[in-house]
């Protein structure tokens, strides 16, 4: 019998009743730990962009790429508020004189 295109690459069947199911495993991949925006981003992909989503997680790129983005997100938010709080004048003064006032801002 002729080997298939699969075959000739390395790749192996296994009988599974009357079907021959290739032996596929995902690359292996470093985890990183993925904090709250890497896990929203994750659901964004898993929902809306599927694609995208299941070209990742097969190369073995998803961990990375959700960690790299949650760094980005993590640190444009502490930018964010940094901002916000040069802007409304709110220090770390203001927070040990007046504590109601500084909650209040």
């Amino acid at each position: 019998m002729k080997k298939t295109i699969f075959e000739e690459m390395g790749g192996t069947y296994v009988r599974q009743g009357d079907y021959f199911v290739p032996c596929l495993t995902l690359p292996a991949e470093k985890n990183k730990p993925i904090g709250v925006w890497g896990q929203r981003h994750k659901r964004y992909l898993r929902e809306h962009k599927r694609a995208t989503y299941t070209n990742l997680l097969t190369s073995g790129k998803l961990n990375s790429y959700l960690a790299n983005i949650d760094e980005q997100a993590e640190e444009m938010f502490f930018w964010l508020v940094k901002q916000i709080a040069e802007r409304e004048s709110v220090t770390e003064q203001l927070k040990a004189e007046n504590a109601l006032e500084w909650t209040g801002e």
